[in-house]
């Protein structure tokens, strides 16, 4: 019999290559098997960034708690989950699998939304409801990554906290991403048949101003961008804060964690704003970040800092062309130019320690400058783009060396996350609050902000054998925007 051979494909794109000196048959069978079948899904290879936030280094799973007024209706929950967007988009409903040469993908399953939903009824430690949450939360962020037997998400019901915690490995997408369709599961208080008012932080430059100045624009960009381009490169090598009583380290993520929460007014926030010319929210929340991080060295080390140490911020920003939270139908678009998963660069955003010598709003005027400052440069476009490059080129374990490595050369992490403008329900229940954290990093404290129908409330994720006392941290943020606040009163009517 003459020997035949036939290539096959199969879903992740290898060739297999079939010899039968024996049977005809089977040859043809195996054509008429591919032939009459329904076309084959292959397997999706995870971007870039998925894979470096899949190295065991870099493991990230972000966990969202929704806080409710009401016990959760279990099964009124399933079912608004199984019929939700969510379920709908592929990266929900595939497995993460390894080829034999170790590379991921993304293969379709069928969901048993049972082995998603974690329900646990028995109350936790704690003094009071937050306290007890933020303990799980603290736990979870360092013992408890996703199983990659089923799609890399869960979401875990604490019925005697009226609460649920939404927990979505970041290989999935980035925050502002995963939030769009978080929020596609909700419906308004006031017109419970619409969704929530999807925001944007964005604020329109005045065009004749960038005509005018068009040059000197130019000359701004190129020279910050090299500058903090430099930066950013050292940072990756050797380059490195002075250590201060709240540094981090290589293996720190290992540590155990406390996890406390700042609550702001956006009101407060807003007037602060207000007395900065041409401030802005971020503007307002890292003026409160170097005051309250000064505050609370000077309790934990009172005269043993040099005045204006830079302490150093690793912050993650959108690179979408319409920040903030983006439709589910456009994000979802292949052809959309907001493309679904993670499109964000690293910022490197310092903060100083100052003892006393300024005044509130100086602090703001000081972040000002320094954010104003980073927006023109291309920092956080070369940070994604050389990203990029080092993933395809060197490979995921090069890659994640050097983001451990800025990591361990700063001090903290931060993230702002734009959250609806109005009160929102989920299956008829009221939305108390939304806040959101992530797996432990070399950094020893983490900071994520969600604002929710006019609150912001700020998560500060710390190593607790560094930080042992993270709800007085808490507390000296909320009385430096307190402090700016009155400050800012006080200018206004001078004015």
């Amino acid at each position: 019999m003459v020997d035949t051979k036939i290539l096959i494909f199969d879903s992740t794109s290898y060739i297999h290559i079939f010899s039968n000196r024996h049977s005809p048959f089977f040859l043809s069978w195996q054509l008429r098997s591919l032939m009459g079948s329904p076309e084959i899904e292959r397997d999706e290879p995870v971007t870039p960034a998925g894979r470096l936030f899949l190295r065991p280094e870099m493991d990230q799973v972000i966990n969202c708690v929704i806080g409710a007024e009401n016990p959760f209706d279990v099964d009124a929950l399933k079912k608004e989950i199984t019929n939700s967007m969510m379920l709908k988009h592929p990266r929900f409903c595939s497995l993460m699998v390894r080829d034999r040469h170790g590379r991921e993908y993304w293969r379709k399953t069928e969901i048993d939304i049972d082995r998603h939903i974690i329900i646990l009824n028995d109350s936790l430690d704690g003094d009071n409801d937050e306290d007890a949450v933020n303990g799980y939360l603290a736990d979870l962020s360092v013992s408890s990554p996703l199983s990659t037997d089923k799609p890399l998400w869960e979401i875990h019901l604490l019925t005697a906290h009226k609460c649920a915690v939404v927990r979505i490995h970041h290989a999935l997408g980035d925050g502002i991403s995963l939030m769009s369709l978080l929020l596609a599961c909700f419906r308004r208080s006031d017109c419970p048949d619409q969704l929530p008012t999807m925001g944007s932080s964005s604020q329109p430059k005045p065009r004749n101003s960038r005509r005018r100045n068009r040059l000197r624009e130019l000359l701004n960009i190129a020279w910050f961008t090299l500058v903090f381009v430099v930066e950013f490169i050292l940072r990756s090598l050797w380059v490195k804060d002075r250590k201060t009583t709240i540094s981090g380290g290589a293996g720190v993520e290992l540590w155990p964690r406390k996890l406390t929460t700042a609550k702001f007014l956006l009101d407060d926030m807003k007037t602060v704003k207000n007395a900065i010319p041409n401030g802005t929210i971020n503007d307002v929340l890292f003026g409160v970040i170097s005051a309250g991080l000064s505050r609370y060295l000077d309790h934990r080390a009172p005269n043993k800092l040099r005045e204006g140490i830079q302490m150093t911020g690793v912050a993650m920003v959108n690179l979408r062309k319409q920040p903030g939270l983006q439709e589910m139908a456009e994000l979802m678009q292949s052809k959309a130019g907001s493309r679904w998963g993670n499109k964000f660069g690293m910022l490197l955003l310092p903060v100083y320690y100052h003892k006393g010598l300024v005044g509130p709003l100086d602090y703001i005027k000081k972040a000002k400058t320094m954010i104003d400052r980073k927006k023109q440069s291309l920092e956080a476009y070369f940070s994604y783009k050389i990203g990029y490059f080092v993933m395809n080129f060197l490979g995921s374990k090069i890659a994640c060396v050097l983001n451990y490595r800025i990591v361990c050369n700063t001090t903290f992490t931060i993230s702002n996350v734009l959250g609806p403008g109005e009160e929102i329900t989920i299956v008829g229940n009221p939305v108390t609050y939304i806040r959101a954290n992530s797996t432990a990093l070399p950094h020893a404290i983490t900071m994520h902000m969600v604002s929710y129908a006019g609150r912001a409330d700020l998560q500060i994720l710390v190593a607790k054998d560094i930080i042992p006392d993270p709800k007085f941290l808490a507390k000296c943020f909320e009385e430096a925007l307190l402090e700016m606040k009155e400050a800012a009163a006080e200018a206004t009517s001078r004015s």
